[in-house]
């Protein structure tokens, strides 16, 4: 697919993965539109880079908002890709803890909303938004990728909510993929695995020594522009379809 004249809306486009993303596709030609809830870092990134990026305040689990947003981007070129990098975090918990209370349900279910019904918001209504541009030569009208974790196959402690979140992206990524096959519309899905992100809130020497150390090759922690590199790819190979791929040095938790 011709990503040069296009369209991609990127949620949590303003930090992360997502930044790093809207970067990749601005500077490989595509207009984008920053999908984020941070007002301040999605405005200065779209004045930094320009005329061909657009920041909208958009809120994943919010129909009209997410409409908007798509509306913005297919206001600057056909939509042909939703990326679905937004993130968060409701801290860990154990099923139960060591003063022997239950986890809390409701931050099993913050992590459900945002991660899983919030990915679900995005992609279909951004599947409902492509389907309506013509498709291209090839009878491309677009992709999806949604961001899963390495946490969905292999979560550690603590991590139960949030890896049953994301396993929710793995097993929708085929069934998706083969609903959208009559629009010409491709679902994929990255498991990355540890990051280097401003979540870490840390500088990236200190971080790379807790987490770094563990992946087997390349021995560190993985960059934001290695994640967007991977996302560009998948939207310029057609053949790419209903997979989950992982990007995690051959990193693999063993039993703790």
């Amino acid at each position: 697919m011709d990503i040069t004249r296009a369209s991609a809306l990127v949620t949590g486009g303003a930090g992360g993965l997502g930044e790093a993303t809207v970067r990749t596709l601005a500077a490989a030609g595509t207009s984008v539109v920053i999908a984020d809830l941070n007002d301040e870092k999605g405005k200065a990134l779209e004045v930094e880079l320009g005329d061909h990026v657009r920041y909208v305040s958009t809120d994943v689990l919010d129909e009209s908002s997410v409409n908007a947003a798509l509306a913005v981007a297919n206001e600057l070129a056909p939509l042909r890709i939703v990326v679905n990098a937004h993130g968060g975090s409701a801290g860990a918990s154990r099923v139960v803890g060591r003063d022997g209370e239950p986890a809390s349900f409701e931050q099993f279910q913050w992590y459900i909303n945002l991660f899983l019904n919030g990915t679900f918001n995005v992609l279909r209504l951004g599947a409902a938004a492509m389907a309506k541009n013509e498709p291209d030569e090839a009878g491309n009208r677009g992709v999806i990728v949604n961001t899963a974790s390495i946490a969905a196959f292999e979560g550690q402690i603590g991590q139960t909510a949030y890896s049953a979140a994301k396993g929710g992206v793995v097993g929708l990524t085929l069934p998706a993929a083969r609903d959208l096959t009559k629009q010409g519309i491709r679902v994929m899905a990255i498991a990355p695995g540890t990051f280097f992100t401003p979540a870490f809130k840390m500088e990236r020497e200190e971080a790379e020594k807790h987490w770094g150390s563990g992946v087997p090759y390349p021995n560190r922690m993985g960059s934001p522009a290695e994640y967007a590199a991977l996302v560009e790819h998948i939207a310029e190979n057609d053949y790419l379809n209903g997979e989950v791929i992982r990007i995690d040095g051959a990193l693999r938790f063993g039993p703790k």
